[in-house]
This record gives C-alpha cells, structure tokens and sequence, in this order.
C-alpha cells in the first residue's frame, strides 16, 4: 500500500472513531439526562403520595378522636343516670328496711314484756 493511501486509510479511521465516540458521549449524556428527569418524576409522585398519605392519616385520627370524644359523653351520661337510679332505688330500699325493721323490733319488743310478765301470745 502506498504511505498516502496508508495515511488516507488511518486519517479516515480516526474521524470514524471520533464521531463514534462522540455518538457514545451524547447517548451516555442523554441517557443520563433521561434518568435524571425520571429519578425527578419520581420524587415529585412520591412526595405528592406522601402529602396524600399523610392528609388520610390526619382525617383518621381526627375522625377516630372525634368518636372517641362522643363514646366518652356518651357513657358518662349513662353511668351518671345509672348512678342516679342505683341510689334512688338503695335510698327506697333502705327506707322499707328500716321500716321493717322498726316493726319486727317493735313486734319482738312487745312479745318479750308478754312473755316477760307472763301474758299469753
């Protein structure tokens, strides 16, 4: 081969490997750009789904205070008025005990002076 034609053959080659390795450079440049913009998407719909998550969590917890609130009324209502009735009903009770209580002792008191002075039942 003659050394103009050997010259032509490497200076051809070399413009080849140039512009390939620039064509590389651009791809691994694009690909880098295209995954930097990706790695962005996802950020941004992973913080939104975080925002909506965290909301969702919040609406919860309120609504689960809030019933939690309206149970506790709820049953404090109902132990006082139950309270209420059990003492009223005690009160009534005690009050026929005692009743009774001072009749049968009344009873026995009289039985024990007849007995004691000897009249009969």
């Amino acid at each position: 081969m003659k050394p103009r034609n050997l010259f032509l053959a490497a200076t051809l080659g070399m413009f080849a490997l140039v512009a390939t390795a620039q064509s590389v450079t651009q791809d691994v440049k694009k690909a880098g750009d295209a995954t930097a913009d990706a790695g962005k998407t996802v950020g941004k719909d992973t913080e939104h789904g975080a925002k909506v998550a965290t909301n969702k969590t919040v609406d919860t917890s309120k609504t689960v205070a809030n019933k939690t609130a309206s149970g506790t009324k709820t049953v404090a209502h109902k132990t006082a008025s139950g309270t209420k009735t059990a003492a009223t009903k005690t009160e009534q009770g005690t009050k026929t005990a005692a009743k009774d209580t001072a009749h049968g002792t009344k009873t026995a008191a009289t039985k024990t002076a007849d007995a004691v002075t000897g009249k009969p039942n």
